[in-house]
């Protein structure tokens, strides 16, 4: 029996980065084809509402191109139609060329709502389907608040009035589409309207999808477990996976490696053949230093994520603030190929600044002359994106390391 190879843990992170466009320099052109490029090496990019700097599909995208500037994006999905909106494990913007692949999960979606809906929401939604379809049809792209109009106002998503619920349901399983948005407001239309019919037409065998669900996480992961390749896209079932990776060992197109983690220990993953080798010829990521999103893709995995880099993260939006071990929405730092520490920063943009509360270095992580003058540097570079013109920081910001 052949032995496991094992892929330090130094390579590992090196691949990891490089998959998701943090091993690369990060300039370059940032609109257009480029910058669909871009999103279709790291597969989708999260979309998110809370604007603490800039919100959180912006903030992906600037990270890696920070000449990036969200008019861009906007472009692209709703004018050019090169991207669509939909669920991956969350809300997210993702190249339409992927839009085929989503039919089968319309299909899933919409079998799943008849059975959770009706236990979760109240009655009357079923009956707004239809009026719904032909007003769109007739009088063109909705939101959710025209939808509702004179119906009650109610809490939580679990409260949503029947025509937002039924609303919901139509976008949820294709029959509409996010054609804009205004402010954070999405408006829908007819998927026929929105989506071109040479991403919109074809059906692809079930066997396809499978195939390319796995293929794909795994080009953009590098290295992976069955889990780890369905919740990638979360558009296949765990058994699918485990009957795609099983197959694909037994044909040679897949190889078992062990991952080494950031405390030594390894870990069973599934890589292409030529992993080792690959990962050998990259070069070091640039020792720039980098404001990540905490929904950037290579964090999305928080339990990858801690393995891979020795970085705990959670998000603290939920916490009541006497409970905060850090802040209400701190952005990790990046330097080359580690997670440094992480910052406390919010745009004041009425007033110009970007202010800077706290910046919690990694345990062992020092902040000597020239570290702390690129994470400035950055900070300039981040207040400018997110329309401010001068950082301010907060006394006694710099905190000592954990």
């Amino acid at each position: 029996m052949n032995a496991i190879p094992l892929l330090p843990n130094a390579l590992a992170r090196r691949l990891f980065l490089h998959r998701h466009g943090l091993g690369d320099a990060p300039v370059g052109p940032a609109r257009g084809a480029a910058l669909c490029e871009v999103i279709d090496r790291i597969g989708f990019v999260q979309v998110d509402s809370i604007n603490t700097v800039e919100r959180a599909h912006h903030m992906i995208l600037w990270s890696r191109r920070p000449t990036y500037r969200p008019p861009a994006l906007k472009r692209l999905a709703e004018k050019d139609r090169a991207l669509f909106e939909h669920w991956t494990h969350d809300a997210s913007i993702l190249p339409v060329a992927v839009f085929p692949h989503w039919k089968h999960r319309f299909a899933r979606a919409n079998d799943r709502l008849r059975t959770n809906w009706h236990r979760w929401f109240s009655d009357g939604y079923e009956g707004q389907l239809d009026t719904i379809l032909n007003r769109v049809a007739a009088e063109g792209p909705v939101s959710s608040t025209e939808v509702g109009e004179g119906e009650e106002r109610r809490g939580g998503w679990w409260e949503w009035h029947p025509s937002k619920t039924a609303l919901e349901w139509l976008w949820r399983t294709g029959q509409l589409s996010v054609t804009r948005r205004e402010g954070f407001r999405k408006y829908y239309d007819l998927t026929e309207r929105v989506i071109p019919d040479a991403h919109r037409l074809p059906d692809i065998p079930t066997g396809d999808h499978i195939d390319w669900a796995c293929s794909a996480a795994l080009d953009r992961l590098g290295f992976a477990t069955t889990g780890e390749l369905q919740a990638y896209w979360n558009a296949i079932t765990p058994d699918e996976a485990r009957a795609w990776a099983k197959g694909a060992l037994a044909a040679g197109r897949l190889i078992e490696v062990d991952i080494e983690g950031f405390d030594g220990k390894p870990r069973r993953s599934l890589a292409r053949p030529d992993l080792l080798a690959h990962a050998a010829t990259l070069p070091p990521a640039p020792n720039r230093l980098r404001i990540l999103s905490p929904f950037d893709p290579a964090l999305r995995d928080r339990a990858r994520a801690e393995r891979l880099f020795g970085f705990f993260y959670r998000i603290e939006v939920f916490v009541p603030e006497p409970k905060r071990q850090y802040g209400y929405y701190v952005f990790p730092v990046m330097e080359g190929e580690r997670l440094i520490g992480r910052i406390d920063a919010k745009a004041f943009r009425d007033q110009g600044a970007l202010r800077v509360r706290a910046y919690w270095p990694e345990a062992r992580q020092t902040m000597p002359k020239a570290r702390l003058a690129r994470l400035e540097a950055e900070l300039v570079r981040l207040a400018d994106f997110a329309g401010c013109e001068r950082v301010e920081f907060t006394e006694g910001w710099l905190r000592d390391g954990s």
